[in-house]
């Protein structure tokens, strides 16, 4: 068996001078017929181990993916660079399927993208058992694992692929797996003697951030404020709170719109095909948004409710920066999200097994929130990644949070939820302490505690924020019944007001208000030196991709435009040699490119 030569393709097809060591090193297994493992953080170039390979080894490359949308950005973005791909879905029009079928069954199909429903429909798997085979990638693959925060049971099936496509390599990849959802794949997959490929998982252009509700609404304008006329998700963990945001934004003159499964069909698509035009748009959105989204100028990404898992926390800020270049990520919690995530995970119905692993990530989510050590550096721990030193870009590295001792105030904090029953919320406790004579404080005679007015010193922020970590350490519980009242974990509770242990708390600051691109990540913004010639390059960009109904990325990257813009190309052969023009993009639009930097 002829295999062509990888780096050739890299260079001629995709218009990369070379590949990254972890990229090379699995790209030659994989040539070479070996199985794979590929863990990569999103924009690390998870895509080339597959699609390079596939065009490297006779037949069709057949690629696993769960989402149309996904697909369609993969096979735009391909067909640009001239490489026959396709894709078979449920949306596909008539005639693209025919032709696709047509492509295929003639052995001229490089790569095909499908969904493991159609993969293992009768008439497919005959068909492609007809055909020869490249390689079979799945693509996200902690869908894969009951481990996985994306699981999909359908995935399990793929088991069938070894007997399937015999002696076919196969890939796994995913950007999210810890140790245990690694071994469920492999397993899962049939795929145990597989190489395993892990790149670091630390992504230095992202600015990680956290921090505890005061205001949701007026926190979430402010941080906006900040990214005028750039694209993000705000994710929400509800379709109703996502139409309430959307609509929120929108009165005040943000272009928002919104994403969630329960929309009908056509507004879905049209949410994403303007998400996927380039529009400056924030997409407000439950986590049914984004894992087929492939756009790369993603500014920002903000969670208004916490997620249940540091899986899917770093998949969907993942989505930000896909670039490489600097983008913001905002997490929003506060102690009744925390009691609720808790309640949920308390009510699932999944075997006790299963629920003691939901019950470590989400524990391990909330640490997350709480840590007062670098956040960076506390997530790449979750994925058994251990940063050598701080990161120097997260919140907590800019700013390092103050740490004081807090067991006098979280004894008082007891000491008022024991004294009112543990019948109270929050807000009535906090108003014991302050020694406000509300009128639920006088009807209940809490005015006669002990405990009323021990805490008159400090505002009520502040006692928030001791309630909300005390909730975070598992002292005080939240029943999330009609008012959210809070009660004593015995057992965490006694020693705190026995003054058997110390207590070190986080002394929470008012968030700063900040300018557009203050406390970005550590990678330095983007030096265009010729700034009107890379906007004019954007428009013309913007002009081609509508005429060719396509996202603008998947012709050229923003990156790519900037070196144009800095270099000013004078001829085809100067523009060969930026990153990213390969010889059918050269083909493709060389003369246009060339035209515009002339005319600049």
């Amino acid at each position: 068996m002829s295999v062509g030569d990888p780096d050739e393709v890299l260079h001629r097809v995709f218009g990369f001078p070379a590949f990254r060591p972890l990229q090379a090193a699995a790209v030659s297994h994989v040539v070479g017929g070996g199985d794979a493992l590929v863990l990569m953080p999103t924009g690390g170039g998870k895509s080339l181990c597959y699609q390079v390979p596939a065009l490297c080894r006779p037949g069709t490359g057949i690629i696993v993916s769960p989402l149309i949308a996904l697909m369609d950005d993969q096979v735009a973005a391909l067909r640009q660079l001239g490489i026959s791909a396709g894709a078979l879905h449920s949306e596909l029009e008539p005639e693209e399927q025919r032709r696709v079928g047509r492509l295929l069954d003639a052995g001229e199909l490089d790569l095909l993208y499908v969904s493991p429903e159609r993969l293992l429909s009768p008439g497919t798997t005959e068909r492609l058992r007809r055909q020869r085979t490249a390689l079979v990638a799945v693509d996200e693959a902690h869908c894969v694992s009951q481990w996985g925060h994306e699981f999909r049971p359908e995935y399990r099936a793929l088991a069938q692929l070894a007997e399937m496509f015999p002696d076919v390599p196969r890939l796994a990849l995913t950007a999210t797996a810890d140790a245990r959802t690694r071994d469920d794949i492999l397993s899962a997959l049939g795929m145990q003697q597989a190489e395993v490929f892990a790149a670091s998982f630390h992504r230095p252009n992202l600015h990680i951030a956290a921090e505890a509700k005061i205001g949701e609404t007026a926190q979430l304008l402010a941080f906006l404020r900040g990214h005028a006329n750039e694209a993000g998700i705000v994710y929400c963990g509800s379709r109703a709170k996502t139409e309430r945001v959307a609509a929120a934004l929108q009165a005040r003159g943000f272009t928002s719109i919104v994403f969630h499964a329960g929309l009908p069909p056509e507004q879905k698509r049209d949410g994403l095909r303007r998400f996927r035009s380039g529009e400056a748009v924030v997409m407000v959105a439950t986590i049914a948004f984004g894992m087929g989204i492939d756009r790369p100028d993603v500014r920002f990404v903000v969670h208004l409710d916490m997620p249940d898992s540091p899986e899917a926390y770093y998949q969907q800020i993942g989505r930000a920066g896909r670039d490489g270049d600097p983008a913001d990520t905002r997490l929003l919690y506060g102690g009744e999200d925390i009691g609720r995530a808790r309640h949920f995970q308390q009510m699932s119905a999944a075997p006790a097994a299963q629920k003691r692993v939901m019950n470590q990530r989400l524990e391990a989510m909330i640490a997350l929130t709480e840590t007062a050590e670098c956040r960076t550096h506390a997530l790449l721990a979750c994925f058994g990644e251990e940063l050598p030193e701080p990161c120097g870009h997260c919140d907590n590295c800019l700013s390092p949070p103050v740490i004081v001792d807090g067991l006098l105030d979280a004894q008082k904090v007891l000491s008022a939820v024991y004294r009112t029953g543990q019948r109270f919320g929050a807000l009535h406790v906090i108003a014991v302490l302050r020694g406000e004579a509300t009128d639920a404080v006088k009807r209940w005679g809490h005015e006669a505690l002990s405990t009323f007015g021990v805490g008159k010193a400090h505002g009520a922020a502040f006692w928030r924020g001791v309630i909300r970590q005390l909730i975070a350490m598992g002292v005080l519980s939240v029943d999330m019944g009609e008012f959210a009242t809070l009660s004593l974990v015995t057992e965490k509770a006694r020693p705190i007001l026995r003054g058997e242990v110390g207590l070190n708390l986080r002394q929470d600051a008012p968030p700063p208000v900040r300018t557009k691109g203050e406390g970005r990540a550590g990678a330095p913004a983007p030096d265009v030196a010729d700034g009107s010639l890379f906007e004019t390059l954007r428009a013309w960009r913007s002009e081609e991709a509508k005429t060719q109904r396509v996202p603008p990325y998947v012709i050229f990257h923003d990156s790519v435009l900037r070196d144009i813009a800095a270099v000013r190309p004078a001829s085809a052969d100067d523009l060969g040699q930026i990153k990213g023009v390969g010889a059918s993009k050269l083909a493709r639009y060389g003369a246009a490119v060339l035209g515009v930097v002339r005319a600049g």
